[in-house]
Order: C-alpha cells, then sequence, then structure tokens
C-alpha cells in the first residue's frame, strides 16, 4: 500500500537551497499528494523559493503578516494540517521547520494515527524533533547534493569531515538497544535493532555520521560484531548484531 502524505513547508523557516534533495527524500516514505509552502509571498525573502515551486508541483499559500512579531505562517499551516487531517485523504504529514511551534501539531497528528516526518535544520529545538516518528536534518541532504556533485576526492573528503562523530554516548546508546531486542545468546536482527533506534531517538540518522546505511555504521563500531543468516528459504542474508564479549553492556530491566 502507497502511503499519502501531507508535505507542508514552513516556507519563512526553511532555506530552499536543496528542495530537490528534500523531495526525494520524502519520497521515501510514502507519496507526497499535497504540498504546500506557507509564507508571505510578497516579501523579498521568498524570491528564491518562487522559481523552484513549478518544478517540484509545490503549491504556494500566501499568508499576510497581519501584526509585526508574530508568525501567521504557522497559524496557517496548523489550520490547513487539522483540515486535511479531517478529510481523511492522507495516512501521513510531513511537516518541513525548525520551529517548535509546530510541536503541539505534530503530537497531535500523531495522535490521529496518522505518520509524521519532520524535516529541518540542525538547529531545531528537541521537543519538535521527539514528536516526530523521524526527523530529517537538512544538513545531511545538503551533504549528500554535495557529495553528489563532486567528482573530486578532495572535495569528498572534505564534505565528509562535515559530519558528525560518534560519541561514547551514542554509542551506549545503540549498545543498550541491542540489548533490549537480543535474543538469550546476545544477536539481535538489525532492522529491530533500526525500528526501535527510531523510536527512542527520532533524529537518530547513520547519515549524520556519514554512512548511508546503518550496517556500515554499526561495522565501523569495535564494540559490535555482526553476522549474515540466510533466511529460513534461503533467499535473503539477514544481518545480525550483537556486542563483543568484554564490551559494556545495558542491564536488562
Amino acid at each position: 500500500m502507497d502511503i499519502k502524505l501531507a508535505v507542508l513547508i514552513d516556507g519563512d523557516n526553511i532555506p530552499s537551497a536543496y528542495v530537490k534533495e528534500m523531495m526525494e527524500e520524502i519520497a521515501k516514505y510514502g507519496n507526497p499528494t499535497i504540498k504546500r509552502i506557507y509564507g508571505d509571498w510578497t516579501k523579498p525573502n521568498l524570491n528564491k523559493w518562487k522559481s523552484l515551486l513549478l518544478e517540484n508541483a509545490i503549491t504556494p499559500i500566501q499568508q499576510y503578516g497581519y501584526t509585526t512579531g508574530k508568525n501567521a505562517t504557522d497559524s496557517a499551516m496548523i489550520i490547513d494540517a487539522m483540515d486535511i487531517l479531517y478529510s481523511e485523504k492522507v495516512d501521513g504529514f510531513c511537516l518541513v521547520s525548525s520551529d517548535s511551534d509546530f510541536t503541539r501539531l505534530a503530537t497531535r497528528l500523531r495522535e490521529a494515527g496518522m505518520a509524521v516526518y519532520g524535516i529541518g535544520e540542525k538547529k531545531t529545538p528537541n521537543p519538535f524533533i521527539v514528536a516526530c516518528d523521524k526527523f530529517i536534518y537538512i544538513e545531511i541532504l545538503k551533504h549528500q547534493a554535495s557529495e553528489n556533485e563532486s567528482e573530486s576526492e578532495t572535495t569528498a573528503t572534505s564534505t565528509k569531515n562535515d559530519y558528525d562523530k560518534i560519541t561514547q554516548k551514542e554509542i551506549r546508546f545503540i549498545a543498550a538497544t541491542i540489548d533490549d531486542v537480543a535474543d538469550d545468546d546476545g544477536w539481535a536482527f538489525l532492522g529491530d535493532v533500526g525500528s526501535l533506534l527510531q523510536k527512542k531517538q527520532p533524529n537518530f540518522d547513520s547519515r549524520n555520521y556519514g554512512f548511508q546505511k546503518l550496517t556500515p555504521l554499526i561495522k565501523s563500531i569495535s564494540n559490535f560484531e555482526i553476522e549474515r543468516r540466510e533466511d529460513s528459504r534461503g533467499h535473503k542474508k539477514l544481518i545480525y548484531v550483537k556486542i563483543k564479549e568484554g564490551k559494556p553492556k545495558s542491564k536488562k530491566r
């Protein structure tokens, strides 16, 4: 079943430079049947968006700023989101903003059974991030775009250096998650580990650390070992992960 998504973009709060990469990312999670961007299109700060709207079939929604210092765009986007929710035309939402004002909206949509994906910059406040099922940083899409365009090893290396370095805190977080779903021998199916990591921390993404998938990220960490197994039919390789002997484990509760 193809999941139908409503994509709502806060034009006042999101840079336009990587809209193509952003729409490609959204397509991984469902079919964006509704695509709208909100802002005051009489203002020059949105000029960069205008040439991209037709290319990406995004509908601009005009919202005048009625009062200085108040963001009328947020209110218009929230009202539209609730109208779309009650129309029952979509299965989920993608909220594109770095603004914590959408925290309650994300929570309300999830309460209604909607899948909620967030996209924003790394400056996005944590309450909005954790209110989503998954949160993707625009900076990661920027890195991917730079790497795709780069044919020079030097440029690719400099881009790689911009990624976050995985810390001991994050390694302990992964280890605890493996421990949560491991069998009596300590092995955990990596698919289950990835799903639980996402539920615990919606902005956890292997791409933040320079790896396209979770498997190579796990391989890069000396605390863990990986085993590939065939499924019952011998058609598919399943990946299992285990905390190496002598490495710290989380305590079972």
